[in-house]
């Protein structure tokens, strides 16, 4: 059956470019101390949360994974909501700004997967794919 309304415009949110700069000079350093002070400097930046998500899940310290995934997670909520996002429609990978929401999102998911929280692993994966499935299939990839 075709879906008969139209899907509301996507969501993009607006580049942190001060934030950004942060980010990259802490990849560089790729020290965990670096990527927390952009984290506490910026703190609805959820760049700095998914990457230190990510960094503490490949390091297996999930609890510290789960709690950074949700904390950007949210900010990113508020974000999305304050630019016009409604609970439901695109949140493309494609646009730079939106990926450090989406990191968090399947940072989450994973993370919630490990400790056990298999409805909430399997809800924040959905999220993902409905916001889009690219940023899944990039995420999944690396």
């Amino acid at each position: 059956m075709q879906n008969l309304m139209p899907e509301p415009p996507a969501t993009l949110l607006p580049a942190y470019d001060e934030a950004d700069a942060a980010l990259v000079a802490a990849e560089q350093a790729d020290d965990d101390a670096a990527f927390a002070e952009v984290a506490a400097r910026y703190p609805t930046f959820s760049a700095a949360w998914g990457a230190l998500g990510a960094r503490a899940l490949a390091a297996g310290q999930v609890v510290p994974a789960y709690a950074y995934a949700r904390t950007g997670y949210h900010r990113g909520l508020d974000q999305l909501r304050r630019n016009g996002w409604k609970g439901h429609g695109p949140v493309p990978w494609s646009h730079e700004p939106n990926r450090g929401f989406l990191r968090c999102l399947y940072v989450l998911s994973r993370a919630a997967d490990e400790i056990g929280e298999a409805d909430e692993a399997a809800r924040c994966a959905q999220f993902l794919r409905d916001c889009d499935p690219a940023a899944a299939d990039a995420l999944a990839s690396n």
